[in-house]
């Protein structure tokens, strides 16, 4: 049995793990890039960071006991997929710069196609692509009329210093949050330009004691005790408390952001600003300490007022205001409904998985989507998204999925498994009647959690439920043949 893995980043190389552990040698790992590690790969602007902690953001078969900080870099984290890609015998396992096309279902079996070619047939396909990946500029006009440099945030211009430029920053999410902090002190000026302010959670990201790593490094029951503290701890209690059925999680949490910024800054004409109109959970929470000193800073300015143009000076927002600038930060975000696009994807009897698509991304508990035998996504639509560890998200899934394989293995590779449309309607419309009672609902905001129909892409029960109904397939809810 052939297997095809598309993407390198954290769940490709856990995907490629867990095939390992099931006796499958016969895969390949399709890269676009030169280099494995998807996101932190990508990512390298100054300041980014895990806004999960690092005893949680890591694969349950591979600990680590020395991370650096309680939160860690992104080169750290990138190492660190590094290093279990080679311990665990996947760099042989990836085909890199070769970015897939097309995959095509033809007479039982998956035909792909690449920037390279032909690159053969597959019984079994996993789109291990990711959420946040394809990067979203804003519609702006005048956007390449800017005489500076600009760049987004992921392609950062690491051969542009900052040093006394005057730096406008696009966009309110966690990668601004996370920026303005590491360049102010660099920058002669630096703009924030926000349109909806956020709530943000206080967390101090501290280096983690060297006794402290030695002693996870010499009782590994204690670094498996934390890890599993941490999961209860935000993939289920906080994940409760987005859904509504943690009210008093939620309330703790909406006190303690709002008890940061009383706290923390002093103007109230900029606490009224920095104030939102919508509850603590209803965007994804950002995590800072040092965000509320850093804008603080004399040469530090929150711009509220729309973008009306971008010209070659600067920014003009609507007040008339020109905003004389050097570079432009485009903080602004990635698609997280882009999935396996660009690569076209034809399934049973010619269907477009665009065309499938096209009102909103559905499938059987995320994972498979009738019409596309043998075919599954990690990350794929409604996964649990949020402030949770996508490792333990990709976990599950995978585990998922390998007992899909499982089923396909019993019949010498050759059989099809596709989910039934009937369950898999069944369960999109159950998703559908709980998404109303959450928070992402009933906060009163928008996010990127919605799609452009308005409907909300994420898991609208407890963590626990997603780990229970992901345990093993109910292969009743599938075709067999």
């Amino acid at each position: 049995m052939r297997i095809a893995v598309i993407g390198a980043g954290a769940s490709g190389i856990a995907a490629g793990v867990n095939l390992r552990k099931g006796g499958y040698e016969d895969f390949v790992v399709f890269e676009k890039a030169a280099e494995l590690g998807g996101t932190w790969r990508d990512n390298t602007y100054p300041g980014v960071a895990c806004d999960v902690p690092s005893h949680l953001y890591r694969f349950s078969f591979a600990p680590k006991a020395d991370w650096s900080m309680e939160y860690a870099p992104g080169s750290e984290i990138h190492d660190y997929l590094r290093k279990v890609a080679e311990d665990f015998g996947i760099l042989q396992h990836i085909r890199f710069n070769t970015e897939l096309t097309r995959v095509e279902f033809v007479d039982g079996m998956w035909h792909l196609a690449s920037n390279r070619g032909d690159e053969g047939v597959f019984n079994v396909v996993i789109s291990a692509m990711g959420v946040l990946h394809k990067e979203v500029y804003p519609s702006i006009a005048g956007r390449e009329s800017f005489a500076g440099i600009s760049f987004h945030s992921s392609k950062w211009r690491h051969d542009v210093s900052l040093e006394g430029k005057r730096v406008g920053i696009i966009g309110a999410g966690s990668t601004s949050v996370q920026i303005l902090p590491s360049i102010v002190d660099k920058v002669e000026q630096v703009a924030l330009f926000m349109r909806t302010p956020q709530w943000v959670f206080p967390v101090d990201n501290n280096p983690i004691p060297a006794e402290k790593k030695a002693l996870f490094a010499s009782d590994p029951s204690k670094l498996q005790s934390l890890y599993d503290y941490l999961g209860d701890r935000l993939n289920r209690r906080l994940a409760s408390a987005l859904v509504g059925l943690n009210e008093e999680g939620l309330r703790e949490i909406s006190d303690a952001c709002a008890r940061n910024l009383e706290d923390n800054v002093q103007d109230p004409e900029l606490r009224k600003k920095l104030t939102p109109d919508y509850a603590v959970g209803c965007k994804r929470l950002v995590v800072s300490s040092a965000f509320y000193p850093a804008i603080q800073k004399p040469n530090a300015d929150l711009i509220m007022d729309s973008i009306e143009a971008i010209v070659p000076e600067g920014i003009r927002t609507a007040d008339g205001v020109l905003h004389p600038l050097d570079i432009i930060i485009y903080a602004t975000g990635f698609d997280p409904f882009n999935f396996h696009r660009p690569v076209k994807v034809i399934g049973r009897s010619g269907a477009d998985l665009d065309d499938v698509w096209s009102e909103a991304a559905y499938a059987l508990r995320s994972i498979s989507v009738p019409g596309f035998p043998n075919m599954f996504f990690i990350g794929g639509p409604n996964s649990p998204i949020g402030n949770f560890s996508f490792l333990l998200t990709a976990e599950t899934q995978i585990r998922y999925i390998m007992g899909l394989v499982a089923a396909i293995d019993e019949g010498d590779g050759s059989r099809l498994v596709e989910p039934k449309s009937e369950a898999t309607e069944a369960f999109n419309h159950e998703i559908e009647l709980a998404m109303k009672d959450t928070v992402w609902v009933t906060g009163g905001c928008t996010s990127w959690y919605f799609d452009k129909h308005g409907k909300v892409a994420s898991w609208p029960w407890t963590y626990e439920r997603f780990e229970n109904e992901l345990s093993e397939p109910r292969l009743t809810e599938y075709v067999l043949s």
